[in-house]
């Protein structure tokens, strides 16, 4: 049995809620603002997600959908096909454009799961992904601490940091630099 029409409608407007008070005010929004500029109640945006950390989670999810599927069954390089070395670097550049294109929500994300960050649907999936990769490209490394080290690279803030000073592709480029001489 599907999702209530109310029910989803709702969802959407959460979402769509969060995303505009995110560009709008930025990380620091409040579940009582959300709900408010939903037009629904607290309970339901509480009921739907549970907290802050799951709406964020949510959001985050939405937006990575478009990657998860060109991870799967996209064209190479991103998707299969590709050798693994150039799939890591085609991953970390759409996750480059993803981060640098979502800040307000990358760093409310993180506000919100710091207590268990790495066992956010989202993450864990990236981790398995890159992980796989590595120990196909260089079996000889400890795949998962690679694997979370580049993933760490996404704090929020550092993206910001990196792309604010006139150079809004440095973040990306000097990423692939590393990952170059990481996995040549």
């Amino acid at each position: 049995m599907g999702e209530r029409a109310d029910a989803t409608r709702n969802r959407h407007a959460i979402l769509r809620a969060a995303e505009e008070l995110l560009a709008t005010h930025g990380a620091h929004i409040s579940l009582d603002q959300v709900a408010a500029h939903a037009q629904v109640g607290k309970g339901t945006v509480f009921r739907r997600f549970g907290s802050r950390a799951g709406l964020m989670q949510a959001l985050l999810q939405e937006r990575a959908v478009q990657l998860r599927e060109a991870l799967e069954s996209g064209p190479p390089p991103l998707g299969p096909g590709a050798p693994p070395a150039e799939r890591i670097v085609a991953f970390l550049d759409a996750l480059s454009r993803l981060a640098a294109g979502n800040l307000a929500l990358l760093t409310a994300h993180e506000r919100s799961c710091a207590t268990d960050r790495h066992a956010d649907p989202t993450y864990v999936r990236w981790h398995a992904h890159l992980e796989t990769l590595i120990a196909q490209a260089r079996p000889d490394l400890d795949a998962t601490f690679v694997a979370h080290t580049l993933l760490g690279m996404f704090d929020a803030d550092m993206v910001r940091h990196l792309t604010r000073e006139g150079d809004p592709g440095r973040f990306a480029r000097s990423l692939r630099q590393l990952v170059g001489e990481l996995l040549a």
